[in-house]
């Protein structure tokens, strides 16, 4: 009876394994179909780097999940995964990024610039003049134009649509009909919509091809204005014969008499380290990136301090067994936390308007002065460390009340005992011994603030700008706010520049953390020796 019992318990192991097999593989082939399916949808837009990416994902999902000595690993495959494509990729892409020249004008591989410079046509001087009348496709939807001249006294109705060959109309009605083919005419607002794509779209094929010339007329043909030579790496404008040589050390295609404007776009290349080298050769920049990177070590610095002084010090009133309701006084001191830190932000942008703020206008009627908070430079800073300090100070008194729940009341009672008084046993037992539980927690506010975008650009806007600065920077800035500005700004992105400023701006915060993670062991000592 036991072996017949032990044979179904191994028969069901076994029935189970084989199912969690099948699972596993069934598991391996959606995967592997569905990365099969992004590689070939990257690799056509040529973006070979994330194809390559989420190859490598896959053949480390199938290894996981087929290999049984990776076993334990399946279970931090999902993250593992995550990790790879939203971590180390754009860290390995912004590192690759600031050896170029990438930013506006300058996007795209050589090759495609090329093709978006010769997709272009220019009307040659001999071309003909047609009236024209848009008409749409009741199948596809596609666009022709109905053109019409007369030419001698002799009137020309030309068909053409999108793609096709042209058709010469015989015995054309005198105004351009309703429907044609299965092509109806626009009027009206279809029209109108119809005008911001045929303005540059390209009708017929071959050499025989229409385009929009104004509003009134179309030109027939429409030429090629831009031909690439391969051999030379040169494009000749065929509209006036200039021709453009390729400059690869900056991108761009440029006159070869030197006499004009670059052809756009340009195309990414190589710099090599000329975006580092900018950071301290380029006076213009170097200017204020230096008031930035200073601003942005105060105002991290200042922020830990005021948000833990006032976290600190409510934590210590609060801790009093004495003060009544302590735990409803707690609660509503909680809430600057509670609320979304953009809501509240926002708040405080509308109370510290210069002319209609609630707090410049209280001061202005007990002082009679108005303060510029957010229009003046230091005024700026000092409402920036404000508002931080209210969405801080409710995180430093939650943490400092535990950590102060966790020091024991002997070592004061003893120090009592030896006659401290209460300033000393603050700095010789309180303050040491909660900067070894929150030591660490510090740290962690400091580079926190050190990238709390979100905090200048809602309050201030890096604002007010830093004159004479070459590129869009203010007083208010921190170093990854300039950064954002510098690749999205309005001026002009400039990717290659903010990701080598984004690597400085890495090694800046992992020096400061190991620096204070020195500070952290002396703490630590300390707590020993209490």
């Amino acid at each position: 009876m036991t072996a017949i019992v032990e044979k179904r318990k191994g028969d069901a192991l076994q029935g189970a394994s084989l199912f969690s097999t099948i699972l596993t593989y069934i598991f391996v082939a959606i995967s592997n179909a569905f990365a099969l399916m992004l590689v070939y949808g990257f690799v056509s837009d040529n973006n070979l780097a994330l194809a390559l990416v989420v190859g490598v994902i896959a053949v480390g999902l199938n290894l996981i999940f087929l290999l049984p000595g990776l076993y334990p690993l399946r279970w931090m495959a999902p993250g593992l995964a995550l990790v790879t494509l939203l971590v180390i990729y754009p860290i390995i892409y912004t590192v690759s990024t600031s050896f170029t020249n990438m930013g506006d004008g300058h996007l795209f591989v050589k090759e495609r610039a090329i093709s978006l410079i010769t997709v272009r046509k220019f009307v040659p001087p001999d071309a003909s003049t047609y009236s024209w009348d848009v008409m749409q496709s009741l199948n596809d939807g596609t666009y022709a134009l109905w053109l019409t001249r007369e030419v001698d006294g002799v009137r020309e109705v030309v068909f053409a649509p999108e793609g096709a060959p042209i058709d010469i109309v015989e015995e054309a009605p005198e105004a351009a009909p309703e429907t044609y083919n299965d092509y109806r005419l626009l009027v009206g607002g279809d029209r109108t919509s119809a005008l911001g794509f045929i303005q540059t779209a390209v009708f017929g094929e071959g050499e025989d091809t229409v385009g929009i010339k104004d509003r009134r007329t179309a030109a027939r043909p429409l030429k090629d204005r831009y031909v690439y030579d391969a051999t030379t790496d040169t494009i000749t404008d065929q509209s006036d014969g200039k021709v453009y040589i390729a400059d690869n050390a900056v991108g761009n295609f440029r006159p070869q008499q030197g006499v004009g404007d670059d052809l756009a776009p340009g195309y990414s290349v190589n710099v090599g380290v000329s975006n580092f080298t900018r950071l301290v050769t380029d006076p213009g920049l170097r200017g204020p990136l230096v008031t930035i990177f200073i601003w942005t070590i105060m105002f991290s610095f200042l922020s830990v301090l005021t948000t833990f002084s006032l976290g600190l010090l409510m934590a210590l009133i609060l801790n009093d067994p004495g003060i009544p309701g302590r735990r409803i006084i707690r609660s509503i001191l909680i809430i600057p936390y509670a609320i979304p830190g953009v809501i509240s932000i926002l708040v405080w942008r509308g109370l510290l308007n210069e002319n209609l703020g609630l707090v410049t206008n209280t001061i202005f009627d007990i002082f009679g002065v108005r303060i510029p908070f957010l229009n003046d430079a230091q005024w700026s800073k000092f409402a920036i460390i404000l508002v931080n300090l209210w969405l801080g100070y409710p995180y430093m008194m939650l943490i400092c009340s535990g950590a102060l729940q966790a020091i024991p009341s002997d070592v004061y009672e003893a120090a009592a005992v030896d006659g401290a008084r209460p300033w000393q046993r603050f700095w010789k037992i309180t303050l040491p011994l909660l900067m070894v539980a929150i030591g660490p927690l510090l740290i962690a506010s400091f580079t926190y603030n050190f990238n709390n975008f979100l905090l200048i650009d809602a309050l201030t806007s890096g604002n007010p700008p830093i004159l004479g600065s070459p590129v869009p920077a203010g007083y208010t800035d921190i170093l990854i706010s300039y950064t954002y500005r510098l690749a999205f700004g309005s001026r002009g992105a400039d990717y290659g520049y903010a990701s080598a400023i984004t690597i400085v701006i890495f090694f800046l915060v992992a020096i400061a953390t190991l620096f204070q993670y020195r500070f952290t062991k002396t703490w630590e000592e300390v707590g020993e020796n209490v």
